[in-house]
């Protein structure tokens, strides 16, 4: 195996980031490992000096500039030509990511056209989804994560379309669009000078575990909003047809998703069809049922969609935003909103990228952590600029993506262009047509179909079933750990948290709220070990298991992006000499 530092320094979420500017920096010989004796989830502020912070932007640094940017590219470049296999999972594949990226995406799209005063509409968001997806095929370091518009980014973008509409007075697309070139520049740097080792390293699966959970309640969130609006426009008789399309639509969904544990009904590819085509088989379903007859003539409401390809509102001619025209105080006032950009585009395409890489996914190929932030902050200023809102890292459909694989990486650019390309169709006029004819009720039923998927892999749902199942009819527990009383108030307190930071959306506070998620993380990092034993965070429940890989080993509350748990530091550089020395 080539040792040269081109191919031992791969942003693979693994690099050890010492924390000791004065003794750790420094590269180490080979044979000679120098083992530490600090504690992995202490934060150690030593008294600077001047050798210690220049050795920081030399060598091996943990700011050296360029340095996870080079090897990221290097390193895929050897292997770009692996990935574009093509076999019969191509396609289902494709297929599959395809519905389960597309509808969500139109789904916040309807709530945008609201809350944004109809600058986003259901054509930007699909071109936002098209076109950063072709970008991020070709082009990413992990195909495998998925990008498009979010329930996060929904929640940020409602109140700064407030702020500039209701008191700033001033025009919300220049704004934000300059908010995204800020967001762009603030991507490359957190990419040249390594963020994923100084930030990600301190990440623990208790944080990844939250974010999947909090997108889940903002799906539900948004199904109760699109009810009301419906209840509040339509006549009494169409809001209970939507009451039923939503019910409907997330009943069959959920029911045809089970399809292959319904054996020996039917044939085993069409169990799989049925399974894998759950989302879009129930609403072409629920999308028909409202042409038949009398239902036709309910006054029910429709995704509103673009009758060419120009934007939704009235008031743009084209896609290209004159965010020249914006006054210079108020360009300088858009760092802030791009600085919680940043912060949720960074941490979220991290985390899409963790939970698309997990080990029961059993992926050989080493991901471009810091290449792929620098690729998002590209594709978050062309959105801005296009006036469209820009993509970031999906939950859940990233790991989605790597279950419809079955771990096969040689096809994973295929599957991934092809869904994109897919996408970008739907902003030509007859498939945006076609967009038109879904009622928001089956709108509704997806939003909470997704929430649903995204919680039924959550290891914090199944802890949660663990609180209100009696103690004498749960699992024993592994020696050393007393009883399930801490596993419980580790679940509680994710609960809590997540429940915090979802109350903040409805403040004037909610467009922190990326930032406060990630001051979460040293915040946990400092009561991890007052709160909670070792044994207990060491044999933690399992957290999440592949589909197809039932048979995964158990996973405990660890690093998120980095071998070993929280025991001291010589494991972590046992484990990294094993690596070197592989």
């Amino acid at each position: 195996m080539d040792t040269s530092p081109a191919s031992t320094t791969l942003s693979t979420g693994s690099e050890l980031v010492p924390v000791d500017p004065e003794k750790g920096l420094h590269p180490q010989p080979d044979t000679i490992p120098t083992p530490r004796k600090s504690k992995l989830n202490k934060f150690h502020f030593l008294r600077p000096t001047v050798h210690g912070v220049v050795t920081l932007f030399r060598g091996e640094g943990a700011l050296a500039p360029f340095r996870l940017l080079k090897s990221d590219f290097k390193g895929r470049a050897k292997i770009y030509h692996t990935d574009w296999g093509f076999n019969q999972l191509v396609l289902a594949s494709a297929v599959f990511v395809f519905f389960t990226n597309l509808l969500p995406g139109i789904t916040f799209a309807s709530d945008l056209y609201v809350l944004t005063g109809r600058n986003y509409g259901a054509i930007e968001v699909v071109f936002s989804t098209g076109l950063c997806g072709i970008i991020f095929a070709l082009f990413s370091g992990q195909p495998l994560t998925i990008l498009g518009v979010t329930g996060p980014f929904c929640i940020l973008s409602e109140p700064i379309y407030a702020l500039c509409h209701e008191d700033f007075h001033i025009s919300y697309l220049p704004f934000m669009a300059w908010a995204c070139i800020h967001s762009a520049w603030m991507h490359w740097l957190l990419a040249i000078f390594n963020a994923h080792d100084w930030i990600m390293e301190y990440v623990t699966t208790f944080s990844t575990e939250i974010f999947p959970l909090l997108n889940s309640v903002i799906y539900f969130h948004k199904a109760v909003q699109e009810l009301e609006r419906s209840h509040a426009n339509t006549s009494f008789a169409s809001f209970l047809y939507s009451v039923i399309g939503y019910v409907g639509t997330f009943l069959v969904a959920v029911t045809l998703s089970t399809a292959n544990s319904w054996a020996p009904l039917f044939h085993r590819y069409v169990r799989m069809g049925l399974a894998e085509y759950a989302a879009a088989i129930s609403i072409n379903i629920f999308i028909a049922i409202p042409q038949i007859g009398e239902l036709n003539n309910l006054d029910q409401q429709r995704l509103p969609v673009s009758t060419s390809f120009h934007p939704t509102s009235p008031d743009r001619t084209h896609f290209i935003v004159e965010f020249w025209t914006l006054p210079a105080r108020w360009i300088f006032a858009a760092i802030i909103p791009g600085l919680i950009i940043t912060t949720l585009f960074f941490f979220d395409v991290e985390v899409s990228t963790i939970c698309a890489t997990l080990p029961q996914y059993n992926i050989r190929k080493l991901s471009g952590y810091a290449w792929d932030v620098a690729l998002l902050g590209i594709t978050t200023a062309l959105c801005g600029i296009l006036g469209i809102p820009p993509a970031n890292g999906l939950l859940p459909q990233a790991p989605l993506h790597s279950e419809s694989l079955l771990h096969d990486e040689a096809v994973e650019r295929w599957s991934h262009h092809l869904h994109a390309i897919g996408i970008m169709l739907f902003v030509s006029p007859p498939f945006m047509h076609v967009l038109g004819l879904i009622p928001t009720s089956v709108l509704v039923g997806l939003f909470l179909y997704m929430g649903e998927q995204s919680l039924s892999v959550n290891p914090i749902l199944f802890r949660f079933f663990n609180i209100l199942t009696p103690s004498s009819e749960l699992p024993q527990l592994p020696s050393g750990i007393k009883g399930y009383r801490e596993i419980h108030m580790y679940t509680l307190f994710q609960i809590v948290i997540t429940a915090g930071v979802f109350a903040i959306t409805f403040t004037p506070g909610a467009p922190v709220f990326p930032v406060i998620i990630v001051l979460l993380v040293p915040i946990w990092l400092n009561l991890i070990n007052k709160w909670w034993s070792r044994e207990t965070l060491k044999h933690m429940l399992p957290p999440m298991k592949s589909k197809s890989n039932a048979n995964a080993p158990a996973d405990i509350d660890s690093w998120a992006c980095k071998e070993g748990d929280f025991d001291t530091d010589d494991a972590r550089d046992e484990s990294h000499d094993a690596r070197r020395e592989a």
